[in-house]
Formats: C-alpha cells, structure tokens, sequence
C-alpha cells in the first residue's frame, strides 16, 4: 500500500493477537489505535483458572520477549515450556507488555466498536474501484458513558476474535424451543466452576452440551467438585457418534491436552465422577422455571427429558460480522472466516492445529483494501486455531502493509 504521510492503524480488540499487532506496528514507527470494548486480555480474565495446551514459548513472540527484557533487564519471563493458567499470562506477559513505553499509549478501552464503514462508499459502492481504498476507513466508537464518536484509519486489522458469541443448542444450529428466552440464565464459557463459582454449582445437577475441549473441561471440573459436595451430578449431552466424546491424537505433543481427552473419556464410559453422558444428542427445548430448568432433548432418536438446575452450552463460537457488514469482506458459507483463508484452510480440513502450516499473507487479503481479519475470528467456525499462528498472521500482514515481502520483525528480534 503506497500513502503519503504514515498509515495509520486501527487494531479492534486488546487480546493477545490485538496486542501483537499494535507492537509490530508501533516497532515499525507506525501510528496505531487500539480499541478494546473492556479491558486489555479480556477474554483472558474470563478462562483466567485454566491452564492452556500449549507452552509459554508458543503463547509470546521473540519481538514480544525482546520488548520486555528492554524495559525490564532483570525481570525473569516463564521458560519456553511453562505451561501457565490463562491468567498467569496475562500478569506475566501481556499486561507488562502493554505498560511497556512502547505501547502505552495505544490502547483506548472501555469502548466498543459500534461499526466500520468506508468514507463516502456504501458498502456496494465502487466494487474494483482503486479510488475506494484511497478513502479512509470511518468507525463509530461508543465509551463506557454510552457516549458516540467517529475517528479515521487507513488500515484496520480486526482481531476481535470469537469468544463471547457462542452458538446455538437446537438441532440444525438455531436455537431450541425456549433457549432465547433462557439464554441469559445458561453459562456458554467455561466456568470457574472450583473458585468464584464454586457455590453456584455445588450439590446441584448440571446440563453441560458440547463435544469438545471446552465441554471436557466443564464436566472435568464438576466432578472434581462433586467429590467434595457429593450431592453435585452432570448430565453430558454431546451430538458426536460413539462413546466417547474426545478424540485423542496418537501421540499428542500437547500433554495437557491429551490428559483431558483421557480423563473425559473415562468419566463418559465408565459412568464414574457422578456423570452421565449421552452421545447423539440434540436439545430440543429449554423451558425455565423458578429453581431450574426443564429440558427435552432428542438421544439417538428417543426423547428425553431432565429437571437441571444449571446449563453450560460449551457448544462452540462464531465470528461477530456486524462490525463490518457495510465493507465489501467475502466470507465462507460454511466456517464464516473470510473466505481465501477458509479456502486455504479447507485443504487441511480433519489436521490437527499443530499440522496446519501458515497459510501465506495472501490469503488474508479481503476484497476491502486495508481491512484484515486477524487471529481467532479468522478461522471463523474452524477450532484449529493457536496463538501462534495469530502471531504469524501478523508478521505476514505487516508485509502487505509496509509493501515489503521478506519483512521479519521476528527474525530480527532473534539476532
């Protein structure tokens, strides 16, 4: 992209791809803006109690690192294999990285991006038109006093990720009978379920609907506490065939991944840790009343029906795509990420994350000139996402930004 004067970047969302982008762009004397709807790390706050799969070295880049030991010569970083809660990331890593000189001034929070629209273009205006990408992009910001403002970017990289827009529980994806109207009474991220929100689910009988890692986590949980409070039961209802939910990996060079795949295994088949778990189940109706929860729900084509006192729908996440509706972004039918990456993506539809290799800065170009979807959100739908890659996205995007191919901040940090 060839401009006069800087570019100026807007980076949507303060997570730890948000924050990695506003670092590439600030070490490369490019002005950047970053807004966060809460504060920075968020979403980290929220799963803060639970330990990743992957290890510290995997989680934070050299450029990162190198920033941090700059402004802190004697501070001591976690080792490369460290594997750390949410939360201890966040105070070891992101927070000094955004109280750092460098980027201390970027962040704007406690607001939320409303929309982003192109200065004088509609959204099927000047389709094809290089005159389009040489407006600014406009975005409608709200504070947390509810009040309305515009600022300009030339270039938008949104890595506001998909956390905290979960799906649904009904057969064919929408929501059972009922479901809306209890949404907001159902947990759908995983629960401190052994700390703040201990009291909320001890000695009471708890619906949690998932098939994945999240699920597992959620069940895995519930029985820790139910040794404890003995009057504490699950129901584990997941769509996937057979009799066991996770799949395991030959191998798994992630341990703690493999670990709960195993232990979940075993509390679905062996029935112990006071679970039930129904496979080829789908929710057909959530009805709410005063204690509780009536669910109905369909188990290998027979009805059923539970009285529950809480639900977790650990049912998965989806991109937000009303920040952008009015750009010109073509997204996947099936996976909503924008679509040249999803096609990419395609061709190692069934790997695990750790086989996926980068999928090249091309294949973050959308048909909007300088609007880039980063991180999370870019996979859309497709859970096969690691932090590392997100970081990867952001040294390729700088290239297509900056209009140098071989540009490696990361490389350079390691010399």
């Amino acid at each position: 992209m060839s401009r006069t004067g800087p570019l100026r970047i807007a980076v949507l969302g303060a997570g730890p791809v948000g924050v990695e982008a506003a670092l590439y762009a600030t070490s490369l004397g490019m002005p950047v803006r970053v807004y966060e709807r809460g504060q920075v790390g968020d979403n980290l706050r929220q799963w803060g109690h639970i330990r990743l799969f992957t290890p510290f070295g995997m989680n934070t880049t050299p450029l990162g690192r190198a920033t941090l030991r700059a402004d802190n010569p004697r501070g001591k970083l976690p080792a490369d294999a460290d594997i750390l809660t949410g939360l201890e990331h966040l105070t070891a890593y992101l927070e000094p990285l955004v109280n750092s000189p460098q980027l201390r001034e970027c962040f704007v929070t406690n607001t939320n991006v409303v929309r982003v629209g192109r200065r004088g273009y509609l959204k099927e205006e000047g389709v094809g038109d290089p005159k389009r990408g040489q407006q600014p992009f406009r975005l409608l910001l709200r504070d947390g006093a509810n009040k309305e403002f515009v600022e300009e970017a030339d270039v938008i990289l949104d890595c506001t990720g998909c956390y905290g827009n979960a799906r649904h529980l009904g057969d064919g994806g929408i929501p059972a009978l009922g479901e809306i109207a209890a949404r907001g009474a159902i947990a759908w991220n995983v629960e401190d379920i052994l700390g703040k929100r201990r009291d909320h689910y001890a000695d009471r009988t708890t619906l949690v609907v998932g098939g994945g890692f999240s699920a597992a986590t959620s069940v895995t949980l519930l029985t820790s506490l139910a040794r404890e409070h003995p009057s504490t039961w699950i129901l584990w209802l997941a769509r996937s065939v057979g009799t066991t939910p996770i799949k395991r990996i030959v191998n798994d060079p992630l341990r703690e991944r493999d670990l709960l795949a195993g232990k979940a295994n075993m509390l679905a088949t062996r029935g112990e840790g006071h679970v039930e778990y129904y496979s080829q189940a789908i929710v057909k109706a959530i009805e709410q009343g005063k204690e509780g929860f009536t669910v109905s729900a369909s188990v290998n084509g027979h009805d059923k029906s539970w009285q529950v006192d809480r639900i977790i729908g650990n049912v998965g996440y989806e991109p937000d795509n009303r920040i952008y509706r009015e750009l010109q972004v073509h997204e996947c039918y099936a996976s909503m990420g924008p679509m040249n990456l999803a096609a990419a993506l395609s061709k190692h539809a069934g790997g695990d994350c750790l086989s996926i290799p980068a999928q090249g800065a091309n294949t973050l170009k959308t048909p909007e000139p300088g609007f880039f979807i980063l991180g999370m959100k870019s996979y859309g739908r497709n859970p096969n996402f690691l932090l590392e890659t997100g970081f990867g996205q952001v040294r390729e995007v700088f290239t297509l930004v900056a209009g140098k191919a071989n540009l490696d901040l990361y490389k350079a940090a390691k010399g």
